[in-house]
């Protein structure tokens, strides 16, 4: 078992009571150290049928208290000098796990599909264990997505996302 393994486990194992888990954790030369970056998120399940919020600064510092705790009580990365950083999943992470896509729900996807299907750009509206519900325009009635046809997922980055407009709003007063 390498290091990184190693290290995977009991970061893992001390996430898992407060309702983070590890995402990713890599071991990278520095120079003289070694920079050890741990990718955290919430533990939200794998179903979902409204939008998460993403972790906030306290939740990181909470989490790289946690994860300074367990490197200072074990001898996995031996007495070498290391850096450790402490993050959450950036929008750019591929969704692979049906939890990616369930912390998603209610953004703008591309779905690359299995087997060479064409891709499916929607909004994610509700995922469950079976797989993702996405609607493709705001006409359009959504369209289930079976996990077992799914390869990956891109979130499109929104930066003016406008609510639409009622009826009551268009009204002068």
């Amino acid at each position: 078992m390498t290091t990184q393994d190693r290290l995977a486990g009991v970061v893992r194992a001390a996430l898992a009571p407060s309702g983070f888990l590890l995402e990713d954790v890599t071991i990278t030369p520095a120079g003289r150290r070694r920079v050890v970056r741990v990718v955290v998120d919430r533990d939200l399940g794998d179903v979902a049928d409204a939008p998460s919020a993403p972790l906030s600064m306290d939740d990181v510092a909470a989490a790289t208290r946690l994860v300074n705790g367990v490197l200072d009580d074990s001898d996995i990365l031996g007495a070498g000098p290391y850096i450790l950083e402490v993050t959450s999943p950036g929008v750019s992470r591929p969704l692979t796990a049906p939890r990616h896509f369930a912390r998603n729900v209610g953004r703008l996807v591309t779905l690359t599909m299995a087997a060479g299907a064409e891709p499916i750009t929607g909004r994610i509206v509700r995922v469950d264990e079976h797989g993702v519900l996405v609607e493709e325009g705001p006409d359009a009635a959504p369209v289930p997505v079976p996990f077992a046809d799914l390869r990956r997922g891109q979130v499109h980055v929104e930066f003016n996302r406008g609510e639409p407009i009622s009826d009551n709003d268009s009204e002068e007063d």
